[in-house]
């Protein structure tokens, strides 16, 4: 035996070596960029009107073991059946909030953001096979995705959305097994949010275009494999069973539509379910996307597929119909823009990354985030300056009596920091364009009526208003309505005994 022969290093073994690698590759490294500028994205963005109604229904879910089936919380609606599309979604963010109370929220908050970036990073990195054009399609999502980026459920819907454009790849680029995992997704899907109809739509789109084989200049479609298109025709079918799996059953599949088709007044009066104009910032950039498309399949002589015409109509059209649907018309386009760019870049190849320069720009991406995130304080802030908390206060310490009117952006809040007070109206636009109050309430607050007509139809007490409402300045000028609070947000009226005739 030779003493003097030294004994060979030890090395790291190929699997431990792989996950070292992997942890430390450029795709992770923009993974926790996108993580970043989800988290500077929404780190002012905790109050949002709609997000106290969620957060009281997922408490009541939550205390009570059931899920409401009728309004609980407004007294002018007379207890109306509701339709309960985003139970699911609602018990995830209280649960948060059990957790962890407002910090609890903006977590959620951060983590749903955060993984809608990442994951339509790697939906536009495995569909255009470049991991660096990857990153623009993911930057794409973001800009579409700051008009609705908040602590409500459709953030877990479109979350959801961009898992399904992965399996649809999966299943058409790999194994067309992968469509088996559509119906277990649609069924969590609609307990989560009604954004499961796009869904749907997407992959019958898909269907129809498996079917045809033609070449029309640039426009291309290959005839898919008879097995092939009966996977994924087994899956839709069992997909649309599986939607059923909810408190509502079939009635939550009309429901998106009746959204759409059949609540004018909602439509009109609620700016998210407007148009989107082309003077609006997303407006432009949604033109420039389609522009560059357009110039990518001209210039550069590259085919645009049946399949991905039908998803760019479909986003066209749910992003000029209502302008919240920007957010998930930029996610159905971002990978068919990153395919078409592709080229433009070259690909990334594991062997020449830098894991050390990774390393570091991924330690002080997870210091940017801890050093961004809002402190407590900060938050009670948020919610100060867009709630009428002082208010509310006021209101319990002096115990004031019912009826009460209030601003339509106001009803969330009150619904969650004031439940002993039923609303006259709230974010909860359905069940007010069903029960006819959102119409009396709009004409009430545009002074196309008569107030005190209103008030007097439901024996009001006192209300609660903005102080920029249209309302808060006539008030005052009615027999028998006195201002009893006022600060810089809000301002509370109420209504007085009549005064007795004199002699």
């Amino acid at each position: 035996m030779n003493s003097g022969s030294l004994a060979p290093a030890p090395t790291a073994s190929p699997a431990r070596a792989g996950i070292l690698q992997k942890s430390f590759s450029f795709p992770t490294a923009i993974a926790a960029l996108l993580a970043v500028l989800g988290v500077l994205t929404v780190r002012d963005r905790f109050d949002d009107p709609d997000m106290w109604w969620h957060l009281k229904l997922g408490e009541v879910t939550w205390t009570s073991h059931r899920i409401p089936s009728a309004d609980l919380f407004s007294y002018t609606t007379n207890h109306h059946s509701r339709i309960a599309q985003e139970w699911l979604s609602q018990l995830l963010i209280y649960a948060a909030f059990k957790a962890g109370g407002y910090s609890g929220l903006m977590i959620w908050l951060c983590l749903f953001t955060a993984a809608i970036l990442i994951a339509g990073y790697a939906v536009c990195s495995a569909y255009s096979g470049n991991a660096k054009v990857a990153f623009f399609g993911a930057l794409t999502i973001w800009v579409f995705g700051t008009i609705g980026f908040a602590v409500r459920p459709q953030m877990v819907g479109y979350l959801l959305l961009i898992l399904e454009l992965l399996i649809l790849h999966l299943g058409r680029s790999r194994n067309p097994r992968w469509y088996l995992a559509l119906p277990p997704l649609f069924a969590l899907w609609a307990n989560c949010h009604s954004s499961f109809f796009l869904g749907l739509v997407l992959a019958a789109s898909i269907l129809f275009s498996s079917w045809s084989s033609f070449e029309a200049g640039l426009l291309v479609a290959s005839r898919w494999k008879p097995h092939d298109r009966r996977m994924l025709a087994v899956a839709l079918v069992l997909s649309l069973l599986t939607v059923c799996l909810n408190p509502s059953g079939v009635n939550l599949i009309g429901y998106p539509l009746d959204t759409m088709f059949h609540q004018p007044t909602v439509l009109s009066a609620v700016s998210e379910w407007q148009p989107l104009q082309l003077t609006d910032p997303r407006g432009i950039a949604l033109l420039a996307a389609l522009t560059a498309i357009v110039l990518l399949v001209i210039v550069r002589r590259q085919e645009l597929l049946l399949h991905e015409a039908l998803t760019i109509a479909l986003a066209i059209w749910i992003a000029g119909s209502h302008r919240r649907l920007v957010f998930p018309a930029g996610i159905l386009i971002a990978p068919i823009l990153s395919r078409l760019l592709a080229n433009s870049w070259d690909r990334y190849r594991a062997e020449r990354d830098h894991p050390a320069a990774n390393a570091v720009l991924i330690a002080s991406s997870f210091l940017v985030i801890v050093l961004a995130f809002p402190s407590r304080p900060n938050l009670i802030a948020q919610v100060e300056d867009s709630s009428p908390v002082k208010a509310v206060e006021f209101i319990q310490a002096q115990h004031l009596s019912g009826p009460m009117l209030n601003d339509w952006d106001d009803g969330g809040y009150l619904i969650w920091a004031a439940p002993e007070y039923p609303v006259f109206i709230d974010g909860r636009a359905d069940v007010y364009q069903w029960t006819g109050v959102i119409d009396e309430f709009g004409r009430w607050a545009t002074l196309q009526t008569a107030p005190d007509l209103l008030l007097d139809k439901y024996h009001v007490n006192f209300c609660l208003l903005e102080r920029t409402s249209a309302v808060a300045n006539v008030l005052p000028l009615l027999p028998n309505w006195k201002a009893v609070y006022s600060d810089a947000r809000s301002v509370i009226f109420v209504r007085t005994p009549p005064a007795s005739p004199t002699r």
